[in-house]
């Protein structure tokens, strides 16, 4: 594995493989790398010839009341993991090198998609920020694929928007989320729980497992469900961020139940804030979120 440090080198490798015709999948990051970052370079791995990570804790995406400096750090633990997955490039750029004086554009996603949920309560720099930097990471590496995870569903939709509406040739894929033992999704953030806020968290487990049975087993009132999901996150000490029931295609709130729906939350738990979803079929079936 390579570690490379400026956008100009990156593209002088990439213009190798690219005349060997080889295929090029990215996983970008912001390091703190976990079980479900690496599922997403395994997946990667599998699919393409080679393989870039970028390693960019991107300070657009953060909001003033949120601690950038706090956000936990380790190159070499990462680069060491990155490389047993089978990276073979690793793109971990200084802030100027992606941001240099008088940087000037945003790019913004508009509507429901990125303005609830998330949006809402990160408010709307968060997904500016998301949305700029990997369009500049795409534009940079411009891969024939981008790998994803669904715990960060609605991060997903603004990506596959702003490809989409931009014409920008990569495909998005997404990946399961991985959880723990207990089923708690992966994060980054996990590392701050204490021991008794790691067992509370898995109430966001239970709240939506049990919203997605009933809705399996023929509940079609998203209210309803909901305040289930509210029921057992309190029965933990949990008060969610937000706790919604939304088309996993636009994020707006489903009132009556007919199709998928995604079931997303947030919330507080000590130290950590914690995301997940789950996907509930109606139906009966346990579809992923759309490729």
């Amino acid at each position: 594995m390579r570690t490379v440090r400026t956008i100009s080198e990156l593209r002088q490798l990439l213009a190798a493989s690219r005349r060997a015709r080889a295929s090029v999948g990215l996983v970008a990051t912001m390091g703190a790398l976990h079980e479900g970052h690496l599922s997403l370079l395994h997946a990667a791995r599998a699919d393409c010839d080679l393989v870039v990570m970028s390693l960019f804790v991107n300070p657009t995406q953060f909001s003033p009341e949120e601690d950038l400096a706090a956000y936990p750090r380790n190159e070499a633990r990462d680069a060491q993991l990155a490389e047993r997955a089978g990276v073979d490039l690793l793109f971990a750029p200084p802030v100027e090198e992606i941001y240099p004086p008088g940087f000037a554009t945003r790019v913004v996603v508009a509507g429901e998609i990125s303005e609830r949920l998330e949006g809402a309560q990160r408010g709307a720099q968060h997904f500016e920020g998301v949305a700029t930097v990997v369009t500049k990471l795409l534009s940079i590496v411009a891969p024939d694929a981008a790998y994803f995870g669904q715990k960060d569903a609605q991060q997903v939709l603004v990506v596959k928007r702003l490809v989409s509406d931009l014409a920008i040739p990569t495909r998005i894929v997404v990946c399961p989320t991985v959880r723990e033992a207990d089923g708690l999704a992966r994060s980054s953030r996990n590392a701050y729980l204490t021991p008794a806020d790691r067992a509370r968290a898995i109430g966001i487990v239970r709240a939506l497992d049990r919203t997605a049975a009933l809705i399996s087993d023929g509940e079609r009132d998203s209210a309803v469900a909901a305040g289930i999901a509210r029921n057992e996150l309190a029965a933990s000490g949990i008060e969610p961020d937000y706790l919604d029931i939304v088309d996993p295609e636009t994020f707006t709130s489903v009132a009556e139940i007919d199709a998928p729906v995604l079931v997303a939350v947030a919330a507080q738990v000590g130290g950590a804030r914690l995301i997940d979803n789950v996907i509930a079929d109606p139906a009966g079936a346990k579809p992923t979120l759309p490729a």
